[in-house]
């Protein structure tokens, strides 16, 4: 799965999958071919063997990377031999640089790390800092490409020293991911997590999004390790969705991977081997050895859960070969645990006892515990099925202790019915019925959480996912409606209407069937608790646009076709961008703002009907303040709708942000009729959404930020003025410490 991203010579973002480190040295290229052709003209023209030649020579070669690796040989091939006869040292070390990353892309390991180390001394000889870095990142992804964690992560740290010194946060960033991929690979888990908050924080500072979507994208693997397939999941369709934008071939190949693993763990095989299907499809006519290695593998291991045994077998065979062939060594051990499950189901218990045996060699000789226990519950099930019940129960035990110590879920499960059984046999019902609760307690632990996660998993790639595409589609509808009849705009907005009650239906129904949940299991408080905070918040959005839908009917039957147009594409801009703020935890503060100031301005497109102000006192910088959002616009759009009806003369709105004794207080003041006169003349027994909305909001959100949050209104006719005033407590995370850690 996830590992590292591999750096040319210019800075890198980007981290991937464990199964292609040697895809990931490929940064982010951005010659098409239009650069290549444009830069064989050049060469054509500069006739002169000098050092310009060199570095052309290279570029087109770079350039050709990702289409076609020949041309990338040949072209690498002429600027060493040029450098050579120049003694260009510079371009010496960047071409013997780039052939390790060739070699290791096609996972010809050794030959990678031989023009590794002649670049470090050639680089370290110009004393050029920034490559040497880079050079060490290079051992590091190969290490790990040979299963030598240990020396992976030395090398590592002497590059996040050296980018330490040279300020480069980024690098660093990519440094510590790389780190705790190989943590977690080999079962140490907290650590990976801690490197991967560690790096998060660097990306969130230096305001790298590809840094953070590669941080999702990793922990999604250590969550998938640890039995949570729903919320890793949650973190692959999000890095897809990034790699997607990018129009990252290899990384969507990647993403598209690690969906159909953890669709195959939660038993959806045909959705896994669609996306197998996706993966190699894009691979078609590469050398990426790894990438089609792995979805092979994976193949094999559905077909192995659909009992299809010679079709599994077929597929982990043609893996295990070439794994052989580029000496990797995990995939090597992964393969024959495979294969040897395949004998035991086939009831072939010493061919499956063989392939264990050379599993378990590989896993100690590589320290990967994870696999080591795997193989060694294996071995224990062939002793059992030949009744020899002491060498079972070792084998067991020693696998089940590992399992435990990694907090595997699935390994303690096959340990504990293995041990039910051995202890069954040899008469010892006592810890035979030990072990078969603490089956069951792992089988309903999973059972619980899965339906929690699945729920939460569901709520957001409806939410969320459908109302970003749908929103281009219903931009176009009412575009076309709005050019053709006010009859057709009228059945669009009808049918639009029944979309958002059944979308708030549904809100409804997961909200309840949480609830439940949270009765039942009192251990899972805390994430029904985040679950509700993401369906509170999602109810603002359909409020703010049945509301703009009405405005805009208003113009539509009123005939006023070039205002409606051009409120049309103001309001799906705004939309867009209520949107992408809703999807995530919290947004910066400035983020927020911006949003309000356009919200505001789309009121008063028709005429100047408002005079409206955004003060933010000396001591805030928004750019470091991270907030809820929708929490302002709400109150904003009370004071539009209602608190100005017939009243003519200034509509003054007035939004003020202060900080004190640690609090984020927003104030919203308006000069229209009062809080009491609209109560008087409201329907009593309609709440206001909004207000309900936001009180249940604060009140997680208080508990979840460990911050003081609350909501006070006021009519301000008590103090002998005219209008309202509210007061927000916003809950925040402040990131202008983060900095000073790394500095």
């Amino acid at each position: 799965m996830l590992n590292q991203f591999f750096p040319f010579m210019h800075p890198v973002k980007n981290s991937i999958l464990s199964i292609l480190a040697s895809l990931l040295f490929i940064s982010a290229l951005t010659a098409q071919t239009e650069n290549i052709d444009s830069l064989k003209n050049i060469l054509e023209s500069h006739i002169t063997n000098d050092t310009t030649r060199v570095n052309l020579l290279y570029d087109i070669a770079y350039a050709n990377f990702r289409k076609d690796l020949d041309t990338t040989k040949l072209y690498l091939d002429k600027a060493d031999k040029l450098s050579d006869s120049l003694n260009y040292t510079k371009g010496k070390a960047r071409v013997l640089f780039a052939k390790g990353r060739l070699e290791n892309m096609k996972a010809n390991y050794e030959e990678s790390l031989f023009f590794f180390k002649k670049s470090l001394k050639y680089f370290e000889a110009i004393q050029d800092k920034k490559r040497t870095a880079d050079v060490y990142v290079a051992f590091g992804i190969t290490n790990y490409d040979l299963s030598l964690y240990v020396k992976a992560i030395e090398n590592y740290q002497k590059a996040i020293a050296i980018y330490n010194d040279l300020g480069n946060r980024r690098e660093m960033a990519t440094c510590l991911i790389n780190i705790a991929n190989v943590y977690s690979e080999i079962g140490n888990y907290k650590g990976a997590i801690d490197n991967f908050k560690e790096a998060l924080t660097l990306s969130e500072v230096i305001n790298d999004e590809d840094g953070v979507s590669q941080v999702y994208s990793n922990l999604g693997i250590v969550y998938s390790r640890q039995g949570n397939y729903p919320l890793a999941i949650d973190y692959y369709t999000k890095s897809l969705a990034h790699e997607e934008k990018r129009g990252n071939t290899i990384g969507i190949a990647n993403m598209l991977y690690n969906l159909a693993d953890a669709y195959t763990s939660i038993k959806k095989y045909d959705k896994a081997l669609d996306y197998h299907k996706k993966s190699l499809a894009l691979l078609i006519n590469t050398e990426y050895k790894t990438l089609v290695n792995a979805n092979h593998s994976n193949i094999g291991k559905i077909y192995l859960k659909k009992k299809e045994y010679p079709k599994a077998l077929e597929y982990f065979n043609m893996a295990l070969q070439v794994g052989q062939e580029s000496n990797n060594l995990k995939q090597i051990a992964t393969d024959l645990i495979q294969i040897g499950n395949i004998h035991l189901l086939q009831n072939k218990l010493i061919t499956a006892r063989e392939n264990y045996s050379k599993a378990r060699k590989i896993s100690e000789e590589t320290k990967n515990k994870r696999l080591l226990s795997a193989s060694l519950l294996g071995t224990a099930e062939t002793f059992l099925h030949e009744k020899k019940y002491p060498k079972a129960l070792t084998y067991a035990l020693e696998g089940q202790k590992i399992a435990e110590e990694l907090e595997l879920i699935e390994g303690q499960k096959n340990a504990s019915v293995l041990l039910s059984e051995i202890y069954s046999n040899t008469n010892n019902f006592k810890e035979a019925f030990r072990s078969h609760q603490q089956y069951k307690k792992l089988n309903d632990s999973i059972f619980n959480r899965e339906n929690i996660e699945k729920i939460t998993q569901l709520e957001y790639e409806y939410k969320y996912q459908q109302a970003l595409d749908s929103a281009s589609i219903r931009e176009l509808k009412l575009t076309q409606t709005v050019l053709d009849t006010s009859q057709s705009l009228k059945e669009s907005q009808r049918n639009l209407f029944i979309g958002i009650v059944t979308f708030l239906i549904t809100t409804l129904i997961l909200g309840i069937i949480i609830l439940l949940l949270k009765l039942r299991n009192e251990k899972s408080k805390t994430q029904n608790a985040l679950i509700e905070q993401k369906l509170l918040r999602s109810q603002m959005t359909p409020h703010f646009i049945f509301n703009s839908l009405s405005v805009l009917q208003g113009m539509i039957l009123n005939k006023e076709q070039k205002k409606s147009v051009s409120y049309l594409s103001k309001f799906s801009k705004l939309l867009r961008t209520i949107l992408e703020n809703s999807r995530d935890r919290t947004v910066l503060l400035s983020q927020e703002l911006l949003a309000v100031e356009n919200y505001l301005a789309l009121q008063n497109l028709e005429n100047e009907r408002y005079y409206f102000s955004i003060t933010v006192e000396d001591t805030i910088d928004t750019s470091i303040f991270k907030i809820p959002p929708m929490l302002i616009q709400p109150f904003v759009e009370n004071a539009i709708e209602h608190a100005f009806v017939n009243l003519t003369g200034n509509r003054d709105i007035k939004i003020e942000l202060s900080y004190s004794n640690e609090e984020l207080i927003c104030v919203i003041t308006d000069n229209g009729l009062g809080i009491y006169y609209q109560n008087r003349h409201k329907n009593q027994n309609k709440k206001s959404i909004s207000t309900a909305i936001t009180s249940e909001r604060l009140k997680i959100l208080s508990k979840e930020f460990n911050k003081k949050g609350s909501l006070t209104i006021t009519d301000r006719k008590q103090y002998h003025e005219q209008g309202t005033t509210v007061e927000l407590i916003i809950p925040y995370i402040k990131t202008q410490n983060s900095e000073s850690t790394y500095n």
